[in-house]
Order: structure tokens, then C-alpha cells, then sequence
């Protein structure tokens, strides 16, 4: 089959914080994660806030998914794992 006819999978869009209060990140990282957990890798955008990375980790660390933080160019996201 060529590869112009190949069905696209079906990505999950990355869950972007910026401009959100640190106090409903853990909320919404819990939900966005769960609700997509089938879809792993995710994606949270997070900025370079060292604040809401910790919060970010600390919510993922509490339910037990792996992650990766950002690369060397850009740390401002964090890839949520299997």
C-alpha cells in the first residue's frame, strides 16, 4: 500500500500548562494522564517553571508512570512513559 493511503494514528495532543495555576496542575495532569493512559507516550508542556515541573513529577511519580524531563535544548516539557 503507498504511503499516502496509510491510515495517520491517531495522536493525543500534548497537555500545555502555560498560563495555568500551580494549584490546578495536579488536577489536570491526573486526569490528562489517566483519561490517556492506552495512548502512552503523552506529552506535558510545562515551561521552564521549576515549580510546576516538580508539581508535574511529583503527580506522575505518585501514580507510578514513568518520564522523561525535556532533552538538552528544551526542558520545558516532560514525555510521560510506560
Amino acid at each position: 500500500m503507498p504511503k499516502r493511503f496509510k491510515q495517520k494514528s491517531h495522536r493525543i495532543k500534548p497537555l500545555d500548562l502555560h498560563g495555568v495555576q500551580h494549584c490546578d496542575v495536579c488536577r489536570l495532569v491526573e486526569d490528562y494522564v489517566l483519561l490517556n493512559q492506552e495512548n502512552l507516550p503523552l506529552k506535558i508542556i510545562t515551561g521552564n517553571s521549576d515549580k510546576m515541573k516538580k508539581i508535574v513529577i511529583d503527580t506522575l511519580n505518585q501514580h507510578d508512570f514513568h518520564y522523561s524531563d525535556g532533552d538538552f535544548y528544551n526542558r520545558g516539557y516532560v514525555d510521560v512513559m510506560n
